[in-house]
Protein backbone atom coordinates (compact mmCIF):
# COMPACT_ATOMS: atom_id res chain seq x y z
CA UNK A 1 0.00 0.00 0.00
CA UNK A 2 1.87 3.43 -0.95
CA UNK A 3 1.70 6.49 1.54
CA UNK A 4 1.78 9.83 0.18
CA UNK A 5 4.51 11.91 1.07
CA UNK A 6 4.15 14.51 3.98
CA UNK A 7 6.05 17.54 3.82
CA UNK A 8 6.42 19.69 7.20
CA UNK A 9 9.19 22.61 8.17
CA UNK A 10 10.91 22.76 11.19
CA UNK A 11 14.02 25.01 12.27
CA UNK A 12 13.88 26.69 8.82
CA UNK A 13 14.53 22.87 6.98
CA UNK A 14 12.36 21.74 4.90
CA UNK A 15 11.66 17.94 5.68
CA UNK A 16 10.19 15.31 3.29
CA UNK A 17 8.88 11.82 4.50
CA UNK A 18 7.76 9.82 1.59
CA UNK A 19 8.44 5.78 0.74
CA UNK A 20 11.99 4.46 0.21
CA UNK A 21 12.84 3.97 -4.02
CA UNK A 22 15.22 1.96 -5.15
CA UNK A 23 17.15 4.71 -5.98
CA UNK A 24 17.71 5.74 -2.11
CA UNK A 25 19.63 2.34 -2.00
CA UNK A 26 23.24 4.14 -2.26
CA UNK A 27 23.17 6.85 0.44
CA UNK A 28 20.64 4.16 3.08
CA UNK A 29 23.92 2.09 3.07
CA UNK A 30 25.99 5.24 4.01
CA UNK A 31 23.11 6.99 6.23
CA UNK A 32 23.28 3.59 8.63
CA UNK A 33 26.49 2.94 8.67
CA UNK A 34 26.63 6.82 10.10
CA UNK A 35 23.98 6.32 12.93
CA UNK A 36 25.06 3.06 13.97
CA UNK A 37 28.32 5.26 15.10
CA UNK A 38 26.45 8.21 16.35
CA UNK A 39 24.47 6.33 19.26
CA UNK A 40 24.12 3.27 20.89
CA UNK A 41 20.02 3.35 21.15
CA UNK A 42 20.68 0.62 17.88
CA UNK A 43 21.47 -2.97 18.27
CA UNK A 44 25.03 -2.43 15.74
CA UNK A 45 28.61 -1.15 16.26
CA UNK A 46 29.32 0.51 13.16
CA UNK A 47 30.25 -1.97 10.56
CA UNK A 48 28.47 -4.69 11.94
CA UNK A 49 25.58 -6.43 10.02
CA UNK A 50 26.34 -4.06 7.47
CA UNK A 51 23.85 -3.44 4.21
CA UNK A 52 25.56 -2.41 0.85
CA UNK A 53 23.89 -0.74 -1.73
CA UNK A 54 22.51 -3.86 -3.33
CA UNK A 55 21.03 -5.00 -0.26
CA UNK A 56 18.84 -1.91 0.65
CA UNK A 57 17.55 -1.94 -3.24
CA UNK A 58 16.90 -5.44 -2.83
CA UNK A 59 14.92 -4.69 0.64
CA UNK A 60 13.33 -2.02 -0.75
CA UNK A 61 11.38 -3.42 -3.77
CA UNK A 62 10.82 -6.57 -1.46
CA UNK A 63 9.15 -4.11 0.95
CA UNK A 64 6.67 -2.57 -1.94
CA UNK A 65 5.87 -6.13 -2.99
CA UNK A 66 4.58 -6.55 0.41
CA UNK A 67 1.38 -5.34 1.45
CA UNK A 68 2.39 -5.26 5.28
CA UNK A 69 5.72 -3.71 4.70
CA UNK A 70 6.49 -0.28 4.45
CA UNK A 71 10.05 1.54 4.14
CA UNK A 72 10.03 4.92 4.73
CA UNK A 73 12.87 7.74 4.33
CA UNK A 74 13.36 11.73 5.82
CA UNK A 75 14.96 14.26 3.75
CA UNK A 76 15.89 17.18 5.21
CA UNK A 77 16.62 19.90 2.88
CA UNK A 78 16.66 17.61 -0.08
CA UNK A 79 19.39 15.39 2.21
CA UNK A 80 18.36 11.23 3.24
CA UNK A 81 18.49 11.83 7.04
CA UNK A 82 16.32 8.95 8.13
CA UNK A 83 14.32 5.91 7.92
CA UNK A 84 11.87 4.09 8.85
CA UNK A 85 10.93 0.46 8.55
CA UNK A 86 7.72 -1.58 9.43
CA UNK A 87 7.73 -5.32 8.98
CA UNK A 88 4.97 -7.36 9.05
CA UNK A 89 4.48 -11.22 9.47
CA UNK A 90 4.09 -13.42 7.37
CA UNK A 91 2.45 -16.31 9.60
CA UNK A 92 -1.66 -16.10 10.18
CA UNK A 93 -1.31 -15.98 13.78
CA UNK A 94 1.01 -12.75 13.79
CA UNK A 95 -0.09 -11.35 10.66
CA UNK A 96 -2.30 -8.58 12.66
CA UNK A 97 1.20 -7.17 13.69
CA UNK A 98 4.05 -5.23 12.11
CA UNK A 99 7.25 -4.44 13.80
CA UNK A 100 8.37 -0.65 13.60
CA UNK A 101 11.76 0.87 13.79
CA UNK A 102 13.64 4.13 13.30
CA UNK A 103 17.42 5.62 12.78
CA UNK A 104 17.59 9.42 12.62
CA UNK A 105 20.86 10.70 12.35
CA UNK A 106 22.32 12.97 15.26
CA UNK A 107 22.59 16.76 13.61
CA UNK A 108 18.48 16.23 12.72
CA UNK A 109 17.38 14.97 16.57
CA UNK A 110 14.87 17.59 17.59
CA UNK A 111 13.12 18.18 14.64
CA UNK A 112 10.50 15.94 14.93
CA UNK A 113 11.11 13.71 11.85
CA UNK A 114 10.85 10.63 14.38
CA UNK A 115 7.47 12.18 15.26
CA UNK A 116 6.47 12.39 11.64
CA UNK A 117 7.66 9.18 10.44
CA UNK A 118 6.09 6.88 13.56
CA UNK A 119 2.89 8.94 12.76
CA UNK A 120 2.69 8.04 9.08
CA UNK A 121 3.97 4.62 10.28
CA UNK A 122 0.58 4.52 12.58
CA UNK A 123 -1.46 5.44 9.19
CA UNK A 124 -0.45 3.40 7.17
CA UNK A 125 -0.81 0.40 9.38
CA UNK A 126 -4.27 1.38 10.17
CA UNK A 127 -4.82 1.65 6.48
CA UNK A 128 -3.93 -1.41 5.70
CA UNK A 129 -5.47 -3.34 8.47
CA UNK A 130 -2.95 -3.69 10.98
CA UNK A 131 -4.34 -4.27 14.40
CA UNK A 132 -0.42 -4.06 16.34
CA UNK A 133 3.04 -2.08 15.79
CA UNK A 134 5.73 -3.06 17.98
CA UNK A 135 8.91 -2.15 18.80
CA UNK A 136 12.26 -2.71 21.05
CA UNK A 137 13.62 0.57 22.86
CA UNK A 138 17.05 0.45 24.77
CA UNK A 139 15.86 1.71 28.27
CA UNK A 140 18.42 4.73 28.37
CA UNK A 141 16.57 6.12 24.97
CA UNK A 142 14.10 8.52 27.38
CA UNK A 143 13.26 10.90 24.63
CA UNK A 144 12.26 7.95 22.19
CA UNK A 145 10.01 6.08 24.65
CA UNK A 146 8.54 9.40 25.52
CA UNK A 147 7.48 9.80 21.95
CA UNK A 148 6.45 6.30 21.96
CA UNK A 149 4.11 6.48 24.94
CA UNK A 150 2.60 10.06 23.47
CA UNK A 151 1.85 8.49 20.46
CA UNK A 152 -0.15 5.24 22.07
CA UNK A 153 2.48 3.29 22.57
CA UNK A 154 2.31 0.78 26.33
CA UNK A 155 5.26 -1.21 28.08
CA UNK A 156 4.46 -4.76 27.03
CA UNK A 157 7.80 -6.27 28.52
CA UNK A 158 11.27 -6.13 29.73
CA UNK A 159 14.30 -7.95 28.15
CA UNK A 160 16.94 -8.22 30.98
CA UNK A 161 20.25 -7.53 30.63
CA UNK A 162 19.56 -7.70 26.80
CA UNK A 163 22.50 -4.86 25.37
CA UNK A 164 26.18 -5.11 26.05
CA UNK A 165 27.29 -1.16 25.88
CA UNK A 166 30.78 0.45 25.46
CA UNK A 167 30.89 1.22 29.36
CA UNK A 168 30.78 -2.29 30.05
CA UNK A 169 27.53 -2.66 31.61
CA UNK A 170 24.32 -4.62 30.27
CA UNK A 171 21.09 -2.27 29.98
CA UNK A 172 17.42 -3.85 29.70
CA UNK A 173 15.27 -3.18 26.12
CA UNK A 174 12.19 -2.68 26.58
CA UNK A 175 9.19 -3.94 24.13
CA UNK A 176 6.49 -1.26 23.31
CA UNK A 177 3.15 -2.58 21.78
CA UNK A 178 0.29 0.04 20.09
CA UNK A 179 -3.09 -1.46 19.72
CA UNK A 180 -5.85 -0.94 17.54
Amino acid sequence: MKIESRQYERGGKNIMIREAVPGDARLLSELRLQIDGETENLDREPGEALMTAADFEQLIRQDAARDRNLFLVAAVDGRLAAFCRCEGNLLKRMAHQAEFGIGVLQEYWGLGIGSHMLSAAIAWAEACGLRKLTLKVLETNRNAIALYQKLGFTEEGLLKNDKLLSDGKYYNTVTMGRWR
